[in-house]
């Protein structure tokens, strides 16, 4: 394993970060297996956020945490100040309440790190800095930054902070991977993938803001599941999003690369995905939500795979 550091959090971070999405729904014997396994494997840091499960999520990372007695050796990442059916949510006041809401399902009187997780770019920075400081500096969060924020309203955030005397984001959580969007897979997401991302991807090489890259196989496209032949046999809400979003010519002429590279390196198809991100000159780290304490050993490999220049 390989890690990195993020200004505010006093523990080393995992360069895989552990996504929680599948857990806290009713079995905690499986969910703690899994989590115990990516943590023997190296992991320390572990993604969650206030819609995920309706909280349950959040509750089941906190319940396993707990009972193992690792809250000052693990990383916790979770987001708030997700929109609803009926508005958007990036307020002082819902990033405020969204928090405690995270602190009593984590059971924890802090998080590592909190991700505002969408962006309402017609709420101005400087109210959001300073509640983010104020919930700072009472102790209930150690760093924060944006999931799905623009690198333009990151740089507006911080250059109100250093002009305020405050503290800024932190880090950065865009969905970045080999395959490139097609469609947006839900409200408010920012990619930085493809050439369109190309200027977002030189600001955050030039700031050297640490990226937590989600979605880094893009839902399961890059491991190979989907071909051009077998399109119109997914069924699911998940598989379905991933059809319309990645299936494209583009996208499996890319994963024909990657497996051609995986086939010579002696690897599997997701490995090279994840090392497409660790190739490139950022301070990457990778969301995965491992199913499988197999599947996270088997990723660590991405870490130390060099692509060969222009391969994508």
């Amino acid at each position: 394993m390989q890690y990195g550091q993020i200004d505010g959090i006093d523990k080393p971070v995992s360069r895989l970060v552990q996504g929680c999405t599948m857990i806290g729904q009713g079995d905690d014997e499986r969910d703690f297996a899994l989590l115990d396994a990516v943590t023997e494997a190296g992991c320390t840091a572990f993604d969650t956020a206030h819609v995920y499960g309706g909280g349950n999520s959040e509750r089941a990372l906190g319940r396993w945490v707990n009972a193992r007695g690792l809250r000052d050796k693990v990383v916790v990442i979770t987001k708030g100040a997700h929109l609803n059916r009926d508005r958007l949510r990036v307020t002082p006041f819902d990033i405020s309440a969204d928090l405690h809401d995270s602190l009593a399902r984590l059971k924890t009187d802090h998080i590592d790190l909190y991700l505002l997780h969408r962006d309402d770019p017609e709420v101005p920075v400087g109210p959001i800095v300073e509640r983010l400081n104020e919930l700072a500096g009472e102790g209930k969060i150690g760093a924060f930054g944006g999931s799905n924020w623009s690198h333009d309203r990151l740089a507006a955030a911080n250059a109100y902070a250093s002009s305020h005397g405050l503290t800024g984001f932190a880090a950065s959580s865009p969905n970045l991977t080999l395959a490139v969007q097609q469609e947006v897979p839900w409200d408010g997401c920012i990619s930085i993938s493809g050439p369109e991302g190309a200027a977002a991807r030189k600001w955050y090489a030039d700031t050297r803001m640490p990226l937590l890259c989600w979605s880094s196989l893009a839902g399961g496209f890059l491991s190979g599941r989907f071909r051009r032949d077998n399109l119109d046999s997914f069924e699911g809400y998940a598989d379905e999003l991933v059809v319309r979003c990645y299936c494209t010519e583009e996208n499996f002429q890319r994963l024909d690369a990657a497996e051609e590279i995986a086939k010579a390196a002696g690897v599997e198809l997701p490995q090279v995905a994840l090392a497409y991100i660790f190739n490139q000159p950022l301070n990457a780290f990778a969301l995965t939500a491992c199913m499988t304490g197999d599947e996270y050993r088997a990723n660590i490999a991405a870490l130390d795979l060099k692509l060969p220049a222009g391969a994508f």
